[in-house]
């Protein structure tokens, strides 16, 4: 356990948290395999442009290959992307339950009376889906999906996370974001808000303090509590 001892200090500074979606409250890809979307997106890119479709082949992310189709050409890009979001809402259905832990944290930020976004390089449509599915559209003030059309500017970009917080009506530097990937970290410390790296992965957690988060933890549990004590 990672019970970073700077939790409730980083936690007591913010009026905003920024979560990021694919982790720290969801397993997207748990029940439809992030790997066969991959796949699908690929094949689609292929019939269109065969080096980038090749390219696209060494990855089995869906969004690196949304990133590849994109850098093909806008047409085939916004065609990919469009797939990708539907394999999105499709997936966050079958997902299962919210991480262990998310729903206290979004509880914990509530009554503590911090406003909540949600901050993705997934798109809105999936996020408000799985929001609705489990009953949290409650919690969370703002939906930040990826710019359609832009990936450039999805996360580690500071773009969505300056957004969010206009949005907000928030100085950006009284955010903090809880992210489990290090383009998370990346984006925080380029818009100026502080975040906390959730490691999922035990590797995660050198990871994250090697790129300076400003606290680490493994238990999404421990971001509630420390929300209830902060």
């Amino acid at each position: 356990m990672t019970h970073d001892d700077r939790l409730s200090g980083v936690l007591a500074n913010a009026r905003v948290i920024f979560f990021d979606f694919d982790g720290p409250l969801c397993d997207v890809f748990a029940g439809l395999p992030a790997a066969e979307v991959a796949k699908q997106l690929t094949a689609l890119l292929a019939a269109q442009d065969e080096t980038a479709g090749a390219k696209a082949a060494e990855t089995d992310d869906p969004i690196e290959v949304m990133r590849i189709a994109h850098e093909a050409g806008a047409e085939i890009g916004y065609k990919v992307e469009q797939a990708l979001t539907a394999a999105e809402v499709e997936a966050v259905v079958v997902a299962g339950s919210p991480t262990p832990g998310a729903m206290e944290a979004l509880q914990a930020a509530r009554d503590s009376g911090r406003a909540v976004a949600v901050v993705s390089n997934n798109s809105a449509e999936c996020v408000r889906r799985f929001l609705e599915e489990h009953g949290l559209e409650g919690y969370v003030a703002k939906v930040v999906g990826r710019p359609s059309g832009r990936p450039h500017l999805m996360k580690p970009n500071p773009f969505p996370l300056i957004g969010a917080a206009e949005q907000m009506q928030m100085d950006v530097t009284h955010c903090t974001l809880i992210g489990d990937s290090l383009t998370d970290i990346q984006a925080a410390h380029a818009a100026g808000t502080t975040v906390i790296g959730y490691a999922n992965k035990t590797h995660k957690a050198d990871l994250f303090a090697k790129a300076q988060a400003d606290a680490v933890t493994d238990d999404m549990q421990a971001i509630a509590d420390a929300l209830t004590t902060a």
